[in-house]
């Protein structure tokens, strides 16, 4: 593989998608679900500080239980104009929620936490995704499948959610749910992970 680490790197997410892209590193980690509440958004809050808080939340809930390990947090929000689409709770908000997205250029936004005893770092990373104008029937024929369900703003680029999408700006696999790429190089400038054959400092 690309990396090693001689840190014990903990996921803390049950997001499969997370786990898949984190598994790209090659590095040996654990997922853990955090278990943390997901608070709503307050009224002076951006949604680039709320995913941050999110994703602080997510990994602070275990780090009192695995000192000395790398805790990862991270959480995903989507956002038009301020306003953030959380995951529907029903096919039928979800089918609101794409509506209102329909023909729109919204922000997804993952913001990462990175824990380690008492060192933290944290990013957020934005791309802007722009919907088709999506018909009714079609709204509706996505939101009936219950994919919608466990995704932030009720849609998924990965699945059929991305028969809405026309396009893109900027980094695809954020808006599947982590910033791969950008987070693989804070880990190494970071001495958290390293190249095969490349020494610690």
């Amino acid at each position: 593989m690309l990396f090693v680490t001689n840190e014990t790197i903990i996921l803390a997410s049950t997001s499969p998608r997370r786990k898949e892209l984190l598994g790209r590193l090659g590095v040996p980690f654990t997922v853990i679900p955090s278990g943390a509440d997901e608070p709503p958004i307050e009224k002076s809050e951006s949604p680039e500080t709320y995913a941050g808080r999110l994703s602080s939340l997510k990994a602070s809930a275990l780090a009192a239980d695995h000192p000395g390990s790398v805790i990862i947090g991270a959480d995903t929000v989507v956002a038009l104009d301020g306003k953030v689409f959380p995951k529907p709770e029903s096919a039928a908000e979800a089918a609101r929620f794409l509506t209102e997205l329909s023909g729109q250029t919204h922000s997804v936004i993952t913001g990462v936490t990175i824990l380690k005893d008492d060192s933290a770092l944290q990013f957020t990373t934005a791309t802007d995704v722009t919907f088709r104008e999506l018909d009714a029937a079609l709204i509706e024929a996505y939101a009936a499948t219950g994919d919608p369900l466990d995704k932030a703003g009720g849609y998924g680029i990965q699945t059929a959610g991305g028969l809405l999408v026309q396009e893109i700006s900027g980094d695809y696999d954020n808006v599947v749910g982590l910033p791969i790429a950008e987070l693989a190089q804070v880990l190494r400038g970071q001495n958290i992970i390293r190249l095969h054959g490349e020494a610690l400092p």
